[in-house]
């Protein structure tokens, strides 16, 4: 009888960070789901220790980034709903069953975040679902935040994909992660594409997970992914804004860009920052836009309102870190 639930792994050269994710895994209250570990042409010996412990996967000829390697997975996947895990993760024994359980209350429901706990410090949140602002700065909500201010289930913008479960017909229906950004920020545009289409997504702190971050990238800064984020944040913003909300919001879309830059230039990352800036501009053309006739003015009016929230907790996080 075929499993709810697949959980998919995107791989590359995690090594270090398999055995753990999957023995958690192992470890689950529920046996409604299977696994599969999707390895972008991993080098490190992931592929041989996959083998010698008879772990399902599916194994790329080249490494296709997060979004290109999960959709692989996808593609490849007809159980209900699927659970997008990253390797350096360590889920709780009731991760699984607290989030079908909580998909399963509403078929409004596109996608479920749970409580993604900083691995190096267990008292703080690493992400509480992703938001999304006017200033197109996307953030994890209550990053290095108590995981106490945080036990409340909500309405989120987007679904963090590190960790989430998601309706796999709706992902497939909606095109699936935009293989153009390769990764970083495809997550909240999938999510952004599901609140368009009329579906919303939950932050369930009931179900929780440590997670290590930045694990296959580097750390939370780096040329590749300074580039690509800036790169992508121009295509998110193309794909699901209509002309006349991108004329509406131009002024606080290029504030962001500038005090972004003033950001990465105190980094040492001002020249990654422009050079995505630049490809996006230049390539955004080839991005598969939202078709706006078809999304009700109500529809876009709300996700609008939305973008202004975001505008506003992101204001306030930053304050809260600041006098902290």
């Amino acid at each position: 009888m075929k499993k709810k639930v697949r959980v998919i792994i995107p791989n590359y050269n995690g090594i270090k960070f398999l055995p753990d994710c999957i023995a958690a895994l192992n470890r689950q209250s529920c046996d409604c789901f299977e696994i599969l570990v999707v390895d972008n042409a991993s080098s490190d010996g992931s592929r041989r220790w996959l083998r010698k412990n008879k772990i399902p996967a599916l194994l790329l000829d080249k490494n296709y980034g997060f979004a290109g390697g999960v959709n692989a997975g996808i593609r490849a996947t007809s159980n209900k709903y699927t659970i997008l895990l990253n390797n350096d993760t360590v889920v709780f024994e009731d991760f699984v069953e607290k989030l079908l359980k909580r998909i399963e209350t509403s078929d409004k429901i596109f996608a479920v975040n749970p409580m993604m706990i900083q691995a190096n410090n267990k008292s703080l949140i690493d992400d509480a679902g992703d938001g999304y602002s006017l200033m197109g700065w996307a953030y994890q909500r209550g990053t290095g935040e108590n995981i106490k201010d945080y036990t409340k289930s909500s309405f989120i913008f987007a679904a963090c994909a590190g960790a989430s479960i998601y309706r796999t017909d709706l992902v497939k229906r909606l095109g699936a992660f935009d293989e153009l950004h390769f990764a970083y920020l495809e997550d909240i545009d999938l999510s952004y594409r599901a609140r368009l289409a009329g579906y919303i997504n939950i932050y369930e702190p009931a179900a929780k997970v440590y997670h290590l971050g930045s694990a296959t990238s580097g750390s939370k800064y780096n040329s590749f992914k300074v580039r690509l984020a800036a790169r992508n944040n121009i295509y998110l913003n193309y794909k699901n804004q209509s002309n006349l909300q991108l004329l509406i919001n131009i002024i606080p879309l290029l504030l962001g860009i500038i005090l972004k830059g003033g950001f990465f230039y105190k980094k040492g990352f001002l020249k990654e920052y422009l050079t995505g800036i630049i490809e996006g501009l230049t390539t955004f053309k080839k991005c598969r836009r939202v078709d706006f006739k078809r999304i009700p003015v109500f529809r876009r009016l709300a996700v609008e309102f939305e973008l202004f929230v975001g505008a506003v907790e992101y204001t306030v996080h930053f304050i809260k870190r600041r006098i902290k």
